[in-house]
């Protein structure tokens, strides 16, 4: 389990991210056209997997912003940006917003990848949610960064992630 804090409050998660070298776990996930979407339909492509609780909330609506600018000049790299927003919240951010780099998607569902990947938030106001981390890999599906962000408030430090491409 990760020990993370909310406004410096403790708070956990199911367990700790993939690790380096992994590959990583598939996954169905829900596409803004509430069609699903699992890992092999990005296969070939380096991926980004921006993770967090809600589009409703500054820093997480920040690093899709973030991620999406990046994701402009990025080469067989797809940007998923993935929480349990419904499907229609994370589309009308997109329109609202112009983000077009990136994927957003939502473990709305079943709340499986966040199971699956250790890092739903096990208690505190924000329970059952996704924690904030970045997940990158390679194009085979072979983990090569990750970062659990220890305060669910602050960005993810994206020139690292970025790097690890």
């Amino acid at each position: 389990m990760a020990d993370i804090t909310l406004k410096g409050n403790p708070v956990h998660t199911l367990g700790t991210l993939p690790a380096k070298g992994d590959k990583l776990p598939d996954f169905d996930l829900i596409k803004n056209d509430l069609s699903h979407v699992s890992l092999k339909d990005f296969a070939g492509s380096k991926l980004v997997l921006n993770i967090f609780p809600s589009l409703d909330t500054g820093v997480c609506a920040a690093s899709v912003r973030a991620f999406n600018k990046a994701a402009a000049s990025l080469e067989n790299t797809k940007v998923l940006c993935i929480s349990r927003d419904l499907p229609f919240a994370q589309s009308r951010f997109c329109g609202t917003e112009g983000i077009t780099n990136t994927i957003t998607l939502s473990d709305f569902a079943t709340g499986a990848f966040g199971k699956d990947y250790h890092l739903m938030i096990t208690d505190g106001p924000l329970a059952h949610l996704l924690s904030r981390c970045v997940i990158v890999a390679d194009a085979t599906g072979t983990v090569v960064y990750t970062e659990q962000v220890p305060e669910i408030t602050q960005e993810p430090d994206y020139d690292k992630a970025l790097a690890a491409l």
